[in-house]
């Protein structure tokens, strides 16, 4: 599932490749990606505007033009290929941006979000209202302030986008894993301590994670380690835990993240 730095990677792909670039059509291939504009609408509203510089907050990435913005969010299985004109469409191209110098294709298997059009700031704002300040933006003294009063599993809290906006399954896993804490422990129960730690390992993940373009399954990483037919923690080699929390399959070792 993309998540912030999957979205970060498909904002660098837009801002390489597409910036300043003008869209001649639009190739609507599956209108079920579209939320709130049919596929005419996109392309008359598109055609002879020129991509600016696209800007991220969480999962969603901002595409503005000349005139509306185009808003994609990539849910479970979404991405944003940059290919030559004429290159052989996926069988998951659901739309193709098409401008002089390539085209700009939104991949999506499962179609479970898709692409919002926004005339002007207002909506815009009203597309991205109820959102939690980015995950990458979030200060130690805003996390204190986030944490205080949420009675939830601190997991839950983390991948709640309404939140922190950017954070999914993998990176609270990880993130939690990193900083030794229980992902059952509720949110407000955190020491001072333990939320300074869970600050650092936050901006940490997400950097090393917006490096990789993707949260990496390295060897050291929990991440490496929780689809192994016998996983254990990449520290300690305890086996490691699984339940659902807050919806989610979660992934934890018991001896350094102790409930």
């Amino acid at each position: 599932m993309p998540e912030l730095p999957d979205v970060e990677g498909f904002r660098g792909v837009l801002a390489e490749h597409a910036t300043g670039q003008c869209v001649e059509r639009v190739d609507v291939a599956d209108a079920g990606v579209l939320r709130g504009v049919t596929a005419r609408q996109l392309g008359d509203a598109l055609r002879g505007r020129c991509f600016a510089r696209p800007q991220r907050h969480g999962k969603w990435l901002i595409a503005p033009t000349d005139g509306p913005a185009v808003l994609f969010h990539f849910g479970m299985t979404g991405s944003l290929q940059w290919l030559e004109r004429g290159a052989p469409l996926n069988r998951y191209d659901r739309v193709t941006f098409v401008t002089g110098a390539g085209e700009l294709r939104y991949r999506d298997m499962r179609k479970l979000q898709g692409i919002t059009l926004a005339h002007g700031r207002d909506e815009e704002d009203r597309v991205l209202a109820g959102l939690g300040p980015d995950a990458l933006d979030v200060t130690s003294a805003e996390l204190d302030r986030i944490l205080a009063g949420r009675r939830g599993a601190i997991k839950a809290v983390l991948i709640d986008q309404k939140v922190i906006a950017g954070l999914g399954n993998l990176l609270a896993d990880e993130i939690l894993w990193r900083a030794g804490i229980h992902p059952r422990r509720p949110a407000r129960s955190l020491t001072a301590g333990e939320r300074r730690a869970l600050h650092r390992e936050m901006r940490g993940v997400l950097r090393a994670a917006i490096r990789a373009g993707r949260v990496p399954p390295r060897p050291s990483w929990l991440t490496g380690a929780r689809d192994r037919k016998d996983p254990r923690c990449p520290r300690c080699g305890a086996p490691l835990c699984r339940a659902q929390i807050g919806g989610r399959t979660t992934v934890w070792c018991p001896t350094h993240q102790a409930s």
